[in-house]
């Protein structure tokens, strides 16, 4: 199933007053500068932040790849691999097949 496909007809996630239209890009941009300057962050961010989170969180939670590569809209996986360096939440339980072996085989030979 594309990200086309799986779109609920007649739902929009940013609506506007006209319910067959969508708010514009610009719009959302003036609503993310007020929120954030609001909230006073003091990181550099900017509605793309928002993508980059989801695909992270995504990545984190587990989620493969090719699938988040669907979600974004990606049409080369190289696009989507960016977001691999940054999510190294889980790094340190990743464990060699080699210390299996080696765990396996304590006794001497």
């Amino acid at each position: 199933m594309t990200t086309q496909q799986s779109r609920i007809k007649g739902y929009r996630l940013f609506p506007s007053h006209n319910k067959e239209e969508h708010i514009t890009t610009r719009t959302v941009g003036k609503i993310f500068a007020n929120a954030y300057k609001k909230a006073n962050i003091k990181k550099d961010a900017a509605v793309h932040s928002l993508r980059h989170s989801f695909a992270t969180h995504l990545l984190e939670s587990g989620v493969d790849l090719r699938y988040i590569q669907e979600l974004l809209g990606h049409k080369s996986s190289k696009t989507t691999e960016i977001y691999t360096h940054v999510s190294n939440k889980d790094l340190s339980k990743i464990k060699s097949p080699l210390d299996n072996l080696l765990n396996k085989g304590d006794t001497k030979a």
